[in-house]
């Protein structure tokens, strides 16, 4: 199976993904610790079933030092002890974020949860986040871009 197209050989999707990845390096700058970045990146990729983004992020996480563990028990991390409260609750604005289509959006108390652990520039770092991996996902699976063969360093940081 490979994708439907290539994005990056058009004019167009060179551009498009130029920008995103500009908006992934600001989200980088920021202080939004990067494990975290790479457990809601995971996440969203789950959910959103979407090979490309989880083979990328799974083995750039790895490369920075994260567990086999972890990484093992994101997509059920309401049933593990290996999560921080802080962790918890940006993997669940992370679920509400990326299945709005789910529920009425962000209950407050899911908001109230994670303002707890992060500052304003945090939590907008982490909605950026969230956003971000979502539109990557989108387009990923619409183009039927497969997982499997991503070397992590391969992107540069």
């Amino acid at each position: 199976m490979g994708p439907r197209i290539n994005a990056l050989a058009t004019e167009t999707g060179q551009k498009l993904v130029k920008h995103m990845v500009g908006c992934d390096r600001a989200l980088r700058g920021t202080e939004l610790p990067a494990h975290l970045r790479d457990l809601v990146n995971i996440r969203a990729s789950q959910l959103n079933g979407c090979g490309g983004c989880l083979d990328m992020h799974v083995k750039e996480a790895v490369a920075a030092g994260e567990t086999a563990v972890r990484l093992s028990l994101v997509a059920a991390w309401r049933e593990t002890t290996v999560f921080t409260e802080a962790e918890r609750a940006a993997l669940e604005l992370t679920e509400y974020g990326t299945r709005l289509a789910d529920s009425a959006g962000v209950p407050d108390e899911v908001w109230a949860a994670v303002a707890k652990h992060f500052d304003e520039e945090q939590l907008t770092a982490l909605v950026g986040q969230i956003a971000l991996i979502n539109a990557f996902n989108r387009l990923n699976v619409i183009i039927r871009q497969p997982g499997g063969d991503y070397v992590a360093g391969q992107v540069p940081h």
